[in-house]
């Protein structure tokens, strides 16, 4: 693929390789030959088997469990490309870890997002993209651009074309998330109801209050992520317990799932989760359904090769 004269690799790390065939397949461009192994030690070795003299490189790695073993992979693919001279590197990270470590929440704890920004542009990145960061002031720990797409228009055009007969009110997990749904509540032409989470004494179970009415009516849960699901599942039995909803349904960007989220999502009264390809999903739960980002991302790496706007990504 050739854009104003320059050619275009697309090189992707081992995070999420369906992912990175997906958004192969929509630009209509093979990956670029790479082998990436490990010395007998765990060490990670990178091999580039192509000439990247003078190209316009996008890396896509999800920084995705192992969050640890993905991150350096992708720092050693974009110094490797450094070194052989390519033009410019745009680091594609559909999920960025890290990204909750985004300011100092008490005494000595460290900005862990600020400093995988200063290891990204240290290591030879000259762009970023990626998509729903945990915070958006996170944008600005970088010296360079920085795109960050939204799953949001994905996720609500799946609403609409799965319950837009039904009754609908978008709720927000907790008051930090209100903005987001907010302008979803906007866009769909809906009420708004709030989550409030309140712990009654030390180490006692948090205590949800509804802010709104629900009753009889189906619940979109929107929210960035879902890593353990604690705060999701929770909020779905609150809701149809106490609240009477008719149903819960769970909308997120980037799905974790650690820990014992999927036994926690079977056994809470939440009909269905909904989450973007934007990390592997292998735990077979019947719960959770997949939309893809991967026309979405492609759809962006052609318009940043081509130096083309992105901003109708974002309507």
């Amino acid at each position: 693929m050739t854009t104003h004269g320059v050619d275009i690799r697309l090189l992707a790390g081992n995070a999420n390789p369906a992912f990175a065939k997906a958004v192969s397949q929509h630009l209509g461009m093979p990956l670029a030959d790479a082998m990436i192994s490990r010395f007998s030690d765990g060490e990670i070795r990178v091999e580039i088997n192509e000439n990247m003299r003078g190209m316009d490189v996008f890396v896509l790695q999800p920084t995705c469990p192992p969050v640890n073993e993905n991150l350096t992979e992708l720092l050693i693919m974009i110094d490797a490309l450094r070194r052989a001279s390519a033009m410019r590197i745009t680091a594609v990270v559909p999920y960025f870890g890290y990204a909750r470590q985004d300011r100092k929440s008490h005494s000595r704890s460290p900005i862990t997002a600020r400093l995988i920004a200063d290891m990204l542009e240290v290591a030879g990145a000259d762009r970023l993209l990626c998509m729903d960061l945990h915070a958006g002031q996170i944008q600005g720990f970088f010296h360079i651009p920085v795109d960050n797409l939204y799953a949001e228009p994905l996720l609500m055009a799946d609403v609409k074309a799965k319950y837009a007969h039904e009754e609908l009110v978008v709720v927000s997990p907790d008051v930090g998330g209100v903005v987001r749904a907010r302008a979803s509540a906007k866009r769909l032409d809906v009420p708004l109801a709030i989550i409030d989470k309140r712990r009654s004494g030390p180490n006692v179970a948090e205590v949800m209050n509804v802010i709104g009415d629900v009753r009889g009516k189906t619940c979109i849960i929107l929210d960035d992520m879902i890593d353990t699901a604690g705060t999701v599942c929770k909020a779905a039995d609150a809701l149809v317990q106490q609240q009477g909803a008719k149903r819960v349904v769970a909308y997120a960007s980037h799905g974790l799932f650690s820990g014992s989220a999927i036994e926690r999502i079977e056994n809470a009264a939440i009909e269905e989760i909904v989450v973007t390809d934007t990390i592997p999903q292998t735990h077979g739960c019947g719960k959770i359904r997949i939309v893809s980002a991967a026309p979405l991302m492609a759809e962006a790496i052609k318009r940043v090769a081509g130096e083309e706007s992105l901003s109708s990504l974002f309507a």
